[in-house]
């Protein structure tokens, strides 16, 4: 016993000993420095990810999300599908083979205004039989379509209610890429929830031909589900709506891609006050510049739209555009590609006044173009050029609507019978007014469904086609 007792004694003097020695000899003595704010601050090598973070923590999400989590509600709707059983009609009769069933889709919407107006995708509604809105707070109205544009991907549809809280318009053409965002939306139902990032693009074109897109590209976490969700800014404005992922197996992968608020804003407002989409043109056909084709025509600059042909009597023409201009700016957004030069016009309407700076042999020029209604188009879908039809013409072919066949470009149509000044009237049971219509039902079809197109022949009588 005394010698354990010996052994614990000798082993708490060592390691006395060795404390103090380490702390004579080897630890230095901690001080603390106050550093004057007038003193230079020591360079270090940035850590970005602690950067990023730290601009983060620096941002207030809270203001933001309090006014929009109430703001955007979820969307269900239900289509009846009909569908024909041969084998049933076979051994019941003709008439037994037809069922019908329901198909439920849901996304998210948007109120707008304080009576109940609600902005969506078009594919969150489209073909719905009947569609249901909850909101934030569990409350269940029924909704009806107000409009809808099948080019933009957007819809307005309405319920029946008072004192909404709703969100308010931003200015889509002034923000910045690098600035916080962010998502908010109601999937599944499970009340609306927010997701942040930042804005990656702008003026993006997912189908990389220019011909309908300029999204705003975030990296904010969008899921199925937040179709037709807000994407709003750090003040809580309304920026964009969302609509498209970029993804390879139906889930959030890094980019998501929203309808910018100033086009939406001005398709809401077409379609409440013309019952249509109001749709612009400059009068200008070329293409967007990039290194080689800047190379190939001899040019120095790498951006911007060129001009290769002016159409007649419309404004491009008559304020002096010519062949080989280069529009860089469109009143004070920059004009880069062929999506910025869309995207702007599609905010516009016919009647409206521009500002087009343009360089002419490597000039700066500013002048000042009226938009003119687009009243031709070119549809390859179709291989038909079609014209929009004056009063007195559909007077005249004692008609209501439709728009005339003004050149065949496939050939081949001509052996079916299609001749120049055909008029087409309706496509898929839906009455056509003008070339847009043409174009906003075509871009609206799904890949394998065909086109049943009525027209009214040089002789007055209805024909039937149909184009796969």
């Amino acid at each position: 016993m005394k010698k354990i007792l010996s052994i614990v004694l000798f082993s708490a003097l060592g390691g006395a000993l060795t404390l103090g020695a380490y702390k004579l000899f080897v630890e230095k003595p901690q001080v603390v420095f106050e550093q004057s704010s007038l003193e230079k601050p020591t360079t270090v090598q940035a850590n970005y990810t602690n950067a990023m973070l730290g601009a983060a923590e620096n941002t207030d999400f809270t203001v933001a999300a309090e006014k929009t989590l109430n703001s955007v509600v979820h969307v269900k709707n239900t289509m009846l599908q009909t569908v024909k059983d041969p084998y049933a009609e076979f051994f019941y009769g003709q008439g037994n083979g037809t069922r019908q069933f329901s198909q439920v889709g849901t996304g998210s919407g948007v109120i707008i205004s304080s009576d109940g107006y609600i902005v969506t995708n078009n594919h969150v509604i489209n073909k719905a039989t009947d569609i249901s809105v909850i909101l934030n707070n569990k409350k269940e109205y029924k909704a009806k379509i107000i409009g809808t544009d099948p080019t933009n991907d957007i819809a307005l549809i309405k319920v029946d209610a008072k004192d909404l809280p709703y969100v308010t318009f931003g200015d889509s053409d002034h923000i910045k890429v690098g600035e916080w965002v962010l998502a908010v939306g109601n999937p599944y139902n499970l009340t609306s929830t927010v997701t942040a990032g930042i804005v990656s693009a702008k003026g993006r074109d997912l189908d990389g031909n220019g011909s309908v897109d300029s999204f705003i590209q975030t990296d904010a976490a969008v899921n199925p589900g937040n179709s037709g969700g807000a994407l709003v800014n750090a003040r809580g404005e309304l920026i964009g709506i969302n609509t498209a992922i970029s993804s390879m197996t139906g889930s959030f992968v890094g980019y998501s891609f929203a309808v910018p608020s100033n086009i939406a804003k001005k398709v809401i407002e077409d379609l409440m006050e013309y019952g249509n989409v109001q749709k612009a043109i400059l009068g200008v056909v070329g293409g967007e510049l990039d290194g080689k084709i800047a190379e190939n025509l001899d040019l120095k600059n790498t951006e911007g739209f060129y001009i290769s042909d002016v159409s007649e009597n419309t404004g491009a023409a008559k304020a002096g555009l010519k062949a080989k201009d280069i529009i860089i700016q469109l009143d004070d957004v920059k004009i880069s590609t062929f999506s910025d030069l869309t995207g702007f016009l599609r905010t516009k309407r016919p009647n409206d006044k521009v500002q087009v700076t343009y360089l002419r042999n490597g000039e700066q020029n500013s002048v000042q173009v009226t938009l003119t209604k687009n009243e031709i188009s070119k549809v390859s879908t179709l291989g038909l050029e079609l014209k929009n039809l004056e009063k007195p013409e559909l007077k005249k072919l004692k008609i209501e609507n439709g728009v005339k066949v003004s050149d065949i470009l496939n050939k081949e149509l001509i052996s079916y019978g299609v001749k120049k000044g055909y008029v087409i009237i309706e496509i898929n049971d839906k009455k056509v007014f003008s070339v847009d219509d043409v174009n906003d039902m075509i871009s609206a079809k799904s890949s394998n469904e065909v086109l049943r197109i009525v027209m009214l022949n040089l002789n007055g009588e209805l024909e039937r086609y149909i184009f796969r």
